[in-house]
Order: C-alpha cells, then structure tokens, then sequence
C-alpha cells in the first residue's frame, strides 16, 4: 500500500466517506520514520521533491546543546533517553526525536563555567583539591577585576548544580534528527526543569509499580 500523507480517504467532519475519485499521487507519499538511536554517527541521504535531500540521522552519540540563562553553547554527548511526553517506548529504546528529554554529559559545560567565573561547580561533591585548583590559582589584577565583576552573575539553580555535582544534565532535543541529522537542543533550566524533575519521577513511579505487580501475578 505505502504511506500516503493525503486526507482523502478520511471521512468528513460529519462521519460521510468521501468519495475516491483519483489515486495516490507522489507528491503525498510518506516515509517511514528515522527512530534515530544512540549509537556511532550513522546519517543516510535521501533523495525528496525538488532534488533536495534529508539527513536521515539513524545513530547519534552528540549534538550541539545551548545553555541559555549563560548564553553558551557547546558540543556534548548523549548520554540517554529519560523522558518522552508521547511514548514510553521511545525511552525503552533510546530513541532520538524532537521533543525527547535526554541527559547529556556536563563536562564542557562546567569546564567553560569553571574557566569564565573561577568557581567550582557542584561543591557537594568536589575535593578540596579541586576546588584549590580552580579558586586558588594566581591571576592577575585585570583578571581579578574582571572576576569580580563576573561573580555578581554566577549564581546557578540549585537544580542545575546538583547535576553537575553528578556530571549529567537534563536536555531536550529542539532538532528533528530525522530531517536534519543532527540532535541539537537546549538545557533544562527553571519552571521547565521543574516540571520535567516531576514527570520523570512520576514515570519510574508507575514503572516500578508496573514491575512489582508483574512478579506479584508470576
């Protein structure tokens, strides 16, 4: 049968059949989706209307992600899939599309931060000796000026410094890998951060229920 993108063959708003009065045509033809997963670089290009091409990304292992409240972006891995609003199934597998809620690894992120305010991130669980290494470095009086200046706006969401504290953050992926190839997005932060921190404690909730009735019935 193939995929077809046309609305034809739904029924009207008052639930008549519409009558089929052509066939298909090309230009409403649908492909199966990219269920992009976490894996090697792997893009496929394929050929669309007007000679153009789509960057079918079917593996991923990093993408460009933005820290907002910073203004800072840098390339990153993907670490997992943590949350998806439209399918459960899509966290079980790992898959990459618009939307999904991922952690990413912190170290470039921290290691701008670290370079740009001379202040740990995640003290909880830095050493002493770490912490002597980043604070503790000699600079130089323009350098401490310019600190200074800096340290009025360093402050970081609880939320967000224990993440760094454990070296993974929250993102979500704003591309569409499967058109573009790439899975580039933006870290979670404020009311939103808040939000997903709920559906995603929500979520192992009900999964662990789900397991412990399951051994319940065997």
């Amino acid at each position: 049968m193939g995929i077809s993108r046309d609305s034809r063959h739904k029924r009207s708003a008052s639930g008549a059949r519409r009558a089929q009065y052509r066939k298909k045509r090309k230009f409403e033809l649908g492909r199966q989706s990219a269920n992009t997963k976490l894996g090697g670089k792997r893009i496929h290009l394929v050929r669309v209307r007007g000679g153009n091409y789509k960057h079918r990304a079917l593996r991923l292992e990093a993408g460009n992600f933005s820290w907002g409240s910073e203004g800072v972006s840098r390339k990153t891995r993907i670490l997992t899939v943590v949350y998806n609003a439209s399918n459960n199934e899509l966290v079980r597998t790992n898959t990459l599309v618009k939307g999904a809620v991922i952690q990413i690894d912190a170290t470039p992120f921290r290691q701008w931060y670290e370079s740009h305010y001379a202040q740990v991130l995640g003290k909880k669980k830095a050493t002493q000796a770490k912490i002597d290494e980043v604070e503790g470095a000699e600079k130089s009086k323009s350098q401490q000026k310019k600190l200074a200046e800096r340290a009025a706006t360093a402050a970081v969401d609880p939320l967000l410094d224990d993440q760094f504290a454990a070296g993974r953050l929250y993102a979500i992926v704003a591309s569409r890998p499967g058109q573009s190839g790439r899975a580039d997005g933006y870290i979670l932060e404020g009311k939103e951060l808040e939000f997903y921190i709920k559906k995603i404690k929500v979520r192992k909730k009900s999964f662990c229920h789900g397991q412990s009735a399951h051994f319940y019935f065997l």
